[in-house]
Parts: C-alpha cells; sequence; structure tokens
C-alpha cells in the first residue's frame, strides 16, 4: 500500500509549523513505502499531492480549544470532520478538512485519509513552537510510526487458506479426499 505523509502549516507562526516538524523527523527515519511532503496547506495544493495514493496521513495545527499540545486521530476516509472543531480548527486560508471535502466533492480522495492534529497555543509570526507543541511531536511522531508499522505487518501476513473436505467423498482410500481452497 502506498502511503503519503503530509505535514501541513507555517513554520514562522509559531506552533502552526508543528506538522511540518513532525514530518521532518519522520523523514529521518524514512519508513519503507512512505512518501512524507511538506505544504502550507492550500486545498488544491494538497488534493494534487494526495493524488494515485491509498493513504494519506495528514499532520496539522489545530485550534479547537483543547489543551494545548492534544493530540486527536480522524479517520475521514469515510466521514467528514466532526462538526465541533470543523470550523475552528485550521489556521490556514483554507483548511485541512475543506480540502479532504472538495475532494471528496471531486471524487479525489484517497480511500484512507487520517489527519493528527496538534492543539496549538500559539501563532504568533517569527515564534517558534511552544514547550506543548515540541512535547507534541515526539508523540505524534510514535503515534504515526506505528501506525505504519502496523499496516505494513497487516499487509505481509499470508491469508489463510482453510480446507473443506468433501462429506461425499470416501476417506478410507488414499488419495481419494477431493478438497478445496477458499
Amino acid at each position: 500500500m502506498k502511503t503519503l505523509v503530509i505535514g501541513v502549516g507555517n513554520e514562522f507562526r509559531g506552533d502552526d509549523g508543528v506538522g511540518r516538524q513532525v514530518v521532518r523527523e519522520l523523514r529521518k527515519r524514512q519508513p519503507a513505502n512512505v512518501s512524507i511532503l511538506e505544504s502550507s496547506g492550500e486545498s488544491f495544493s494538497l488534493i494534487e499531492m494526495w493524488t494515485g495514493v491509498e493513504k494519506v496521513i495528514l499532520v496539522d495545527a489545530l485550534q479547537s480549544g483543547a489543551e494545548p499540545g492534544t493530540i486527536r486521530r480522524f479517520d475521514l476516509g469515510d466521514q467528514a470532520m466532526p462538526a465541533e472543531v470543523l470550523g475552528q480548527c485550521s489556521t490556514h486560508g483554507s483548511s485541512v478538512p475543506e480540502a479532504i471535502e472538495l475532494a471528496r466533492y471531486l471524487h479525489r480522495l484517497p480511500p484512507e485519509v487520517i489527519l493528527y492534529g496538534i492543539e496549538a497555543l500559539h501563532f504568533e509570526h517569527g515564534c517558534s513552537l511552544s514547550s506543548f507543541a515540541r512535547s507534541a511531536v515526539a508523540v505524534a511522531l510514535d503515534r504515526i510510526l506505528t501506525e505504519i508499522l502496523e499496516e505494513k505487518q497487516a499487509s505481509n501476513v499470508p491469508e489463510s487458506k482453510a480446507v473443506r473436505l468433501d462429506p461425499t467423498e470416501s476417506l478410507g482410500n488414499e488419495g481419494s479426499s477431493s478438497e478445496s481452497v477458499e
């Protein structure tokens, strides 16, 4: 399965750069079969980036009212962003959830879409990440790596094959049993 991880944000606006920081750390570990990109969060750019992939994992700063540094995981392949955070979750001109819904409408959404949102403390120009965001980088990185690893292990497990004997056949004669593989 081809997976793309996109870090979204503006590294020159405080915690808004947390998504980019997570993918920079992920890039150092470069998991197999994973592409890693950075984006400012513009909707059409995001849609173009994830065209043709089976799974996209987005990492972005949120502003939902939760405690700074809180990490939330949203599975958005089959459902929209929860209404209670949709309108307040992005710090960009067009939000990641808006890009996802536009892609869904245009039938350009990958089958699997995961958003890791990290609650931000501040977005001032010229500021670095807050201590909350810096701490969340390592936690989000571990969660993403775990998700990628579990997915890889699941795809490497061979399908089990059930053997069913035909009850109408005699088992007493060697080689006379009939079996079908499902």
